[in-house]
């Protein structure tokens, strides 16, 4: 009986065991990651763009601030006072029908009690209007901000999504090197057992793969550490496994046309809203020397008294009253002490920097399609020429490997096309990826990154 619930004990440790195994190769399943994938993740998750899109948010409650200076401005004030001693006023004595004499009369009570609601509106103040104006530009100002920031970290993900292909690529090389030169040394290792191949050619094969092992280790780190970037430049888990499809990366010769409109370019529209907002900045301080008009109202309500006016009566001397008034408020700037001429200077200063600036980035745009157009021409011949290497490589490698099973050959001729081939696919690989990034550069120099989302 007790052998029975041992065993019953065990088949659920076992069980236990086999389910966290489960969970385990389930949960380190790696998780297919599209470029596409990527930079929607990115778009979702990344710090830069959530504060852009907190920016945008952030713009309108900018404009409710301005918008508010326009509207009637209302407070509830309240205020209780006590007064130990009361100041005394001298009058003449005839007031009091004493003549020739002065008397000092306290005017008020100990205690005194005010509650009051004032209203003011602004009827002319040119800077509220040049504030409202200036708002609107501001929430487009921000809007164009985060289309900006979008494609900067678009350009960033998939520059990042693309290096790890070819760090996987070089992995890839190197494994079926490994694999060829191992059998190789199988090969040789029998001979040497039968006294057909000198110990040399086995030793020199044995290095040849402790060599191999340690370069995939490297790379296996590179692309370790390349998958973390990327994982931190979308805002994913470091902890989460992922696997880049081979089928994002083709290269695909691009329609080079005409030159784009840089004047229609994120980067470009920014620098023209920020030198609207200037001329609003420039237009506001130029308010300064407008006169404003508001008018104003409070209504209030006193008690007064000896004692503490609330709930006393007119019985105990205790009195409320209210009063009311109404008026204009009318401010005509005279002399500032060329305080605001020189606030104005200021801003035609910032606003010829950014004209400034306008110019140097037009022409920066210009040069970045002109040399990333050149450089997809230059890569796009690369990569024809380093396809045929890595073919003609890897006709001379099966020839050398036939001819030394045939003792026709050396053990060095055939080292030596297997590093030729290497070589040749690593070229390959490299100039697939200067074509990727100078693609990349293409798209961004014709303001249409947001289409890798498609």
């Amino acid at each position: 009986m007790k052998s029975k619930e041992n065993f019953a004990k065990i088949k659920t440790l076992a069980f236990i065991v086999l389910a966290g195994i489960f969970s385990i190769g389930v949960n380190a399943q790696a998780q297919t990651l599209t470029l596409k994938d990527a930079l929607t993740y990115a778009l979702k998750n990344k710090a830069d763009a959530k504060k852009a899109n907190l920016d945008v948010e952030n713009s309108e409650y900018q404009i409710q601030e301005v918008r508010a200076r326009a509207l009637p401005q209302i407070s509830l004030n309240g205020a209780l006072n006590y007064s130990p001693i009361i100041q005394e006023t001298a009058l003449p004595g005839e007031v009091l029908g004493q003549p020739g004499t002065t008397v000092l009369v306290p005017f008020g009570q100990k205690w005194n009690s005010t509650g009051t609601v004032n209203v003011t509106q602004a009827i002319f103040d040119y800077s509220v209007f040049t504030g409202l104006k200036a708002a609107r530009s501001t929430r487009e100002f921000y809007i164009l901000n985060k289309e900006l920031t979008d494609e900067q970290v678009i350009e960033k993900v998939a520059n990042s999504y693309y290096q790890i292909y070819i760090q996987k690529q070089k992995l890839a090389i190197v494994d079926s090197t490994l694999a060829n030169t191992t059998r190789v040394r199988k090969i040789i290792s029998g001979q040497y057992e039968n006294g057909l191949a000198k110990k040399i050619d086995l030793d020199r094969t044995s290095v040849k793969v402790s060599n191999l092992n340690s370069q995939r280790q490297q790379l296996q780190n590179a692309v370790t550490l390349q998958e973390n970037s990327l994982k931190f430049l979308i805002g994913m888990p470091i902890a989460t496994n992922i696997e880049i499809p081979k089928a994002e990366f083709e290269a695909v010769p691009q329609l080079l046309g005409e030159s784009p409109d840089a004047t229609k370019r994120t980067e470009f529209l920014l620098l023209k809203k920020q030198e609207t907002l200037l001329q609003f900045e420039k237009e506001s301080i130029v308010a300064g020397y407008y006169p404003t008009l508001n008018l104003a109202g409070n209504y209030g309500y006193q008690g007064l008294g000896p004692k503490i006016p609330y709930g006393g009566k007119s019985a105990d001397d205790v009195y409320w009253t209210d009063f009311a008034s109404i008026g204009l408020n009318l401010k005509i700037p005279i002399f500032t002490g060329f305080a605001t001429r020189s606030k104005v200077r200021q801003a035609e200063i910032k606003l010829k920097k950014v004209a400034t600036d306008i110019e140097d980035t037009k022409l920066s745009l210009d040069l970045g399609y002109e040399n990333a157009k050149a450089q997809i021409t230059n890569t796009m011949l690369t990569i024809n020429s380093q396809r045929e290497n890595m073919t003609l490589a890897q006709s001379v490698l099966d020839d050398t490997r036939n001819n030394y099973q045939q003792g026709l050959t050396s053990l060095t001729d055939l080292l030596d096309a297997e590093n030729a081939l290497t070589e040749a696919r690593n070229n390959y690989s490299n100039s697939l990826l200067d074509y990727k990034l100078a693609e990349i550069q293409l798209i961004k120099s014709r303001g249409e990154l947001k289409t890798l989302l498609n």
